[in-house]
């Protein structure tokens, strides 16, 4: 079976099309759908799609492949930003996408409950599982279904070298606070207002964070080389970069649960995606795929520059999902 791939590389082009197919000026609306998919148990047309970035392509293919092999007929749409595809998610005009667990889960929040509620009541924990619990009926609420989510994680993370780790015996944050030495961090611009990054490193692990980080940005060449060269001694990375190993980096255990739980996790359209076969075949990866082997897949497209498509069937069929 064929699949057309649409990436799709701004926010205008796709606007025109969902405002054609929801007829209404308000993505938010809760509609029937466009009508296009006809996914049923055994086979149909179903449309996958999410953010235009390696990690997201990566597991875009991995839905497709699965999908394909269980006989449905899947195209892929890759946009530029969550703003973008959830709207045609709820529209029926997507029928599947790849998402964060807990950036998804305050993301309904905010939507449902106030844009400042994701702030002053988060669901989203260190835990996937209560996470998962607290979020699927806002998912309801917009006509979608959040399904299994993967151990594969993919978080902010805070990295050093190699040989400062070797030298202090540093394997989690925590150890890294107990040195009780001033850290210079190599991060993005926002992150002293940021709970989960310079606030949360302080009140969790007690770091004593010199202000202002380096704005060099999350998990960028330049932030893993100012940790290499030595101008930080911790950098914003994270917990799927691949290429750590290139800077002769590690990540240090968040080991008292300061990140929230961003799993990989698939989101459906529940009227045109929501048959328990579907559900029966992405779940697949939920037991199998791990926040290391998501790093794997990265690194072999960003580093090896093999294809997205390739690196996916090939870890599939390793896995024996195909």
């Amino acid at each position: 079976m064929r699949r057309r791939l649409a990436t799709v590389a701004t926010a205008a082009g796709l606007a025109l099309s969902l405002a054609a197919c929801g007829g209404d000026d308000d993505p938010f609306e809760e509609g029937e759908g466009d009508g296009d998919s006809t996914a049923t148990e055994g086979g149909g047309e179903l449309t996958v799609g999410g953010a235009n970035f390696t990690e997201m392509l990566i597991m875009q293919e991995m839905y497709a492949a699965l999908l394909e092999d269980a006989g449905y007929t899947v195209d892929i749409q890759s946009v530029d930003a969550r703003e973008i595809y959830e709207p045609a998610l709820e529209s029926g005009e997507i029928d599947v996408v790849p998402e964060y667990l807990a950036t998804f889960a305050e993301f309904l929040n905010g939507a449902i409950n106030g844009p400042d509620a994701p702030t002053n009541s988060p669901i989203a924990t260190s835990d996937a599982q209560e996470t998962v619990d607290a979020a699927r009926p806002l998912a309801e609420e917009r006509g979608l279904t959040i399904l299994d989510p993967a151990e594969a994680a993919s978080q902010n993370a805070f990295a050093v070298t190699t040989e400062f780790a070797e030298q202090n015996d540093l394997t989690t944050l925590s150890d890294l606070g107990a040195l009780g030495q001033p850290i210079t961090l190599a991060a993005v611009e926002e992150c002293p207002e940021r709970p989960f990054c310079e606030p949360g490193l302080e009140s969790v692990y007690g770091l004593d964070i010199v202000d202002p980080p380096l704005a060099t940005g999350f998990s960028t060449s330049e932030t893993k080389q100012a940790v290499q060269r030595g101008d930080a001694q911790l950098g914003l990375v994270g917990t799927t970069d691949g290429t750590l190993d290139q800077f002769d980096l590690i990540a240090l255990e968040d080991d008292q649960g300061l990140q929230a739980a961003d799993n990989l996790v698939p989101v459906v359209n529940t009227e045109s995606a929501g048959d328990p076969a579907i559900a029966d075949v992405l779940n697949q990866l939920a037991g199998v795929l791990t926040t290391d082997d998501l790093a794997m897949l990265n690194a072999q497209v960003d580093a090896e520059r093999q294809q997205a498509p390739d690196v996916a069937r090939a870890y599939l069929e390793d896995k024996g999902l195909l």
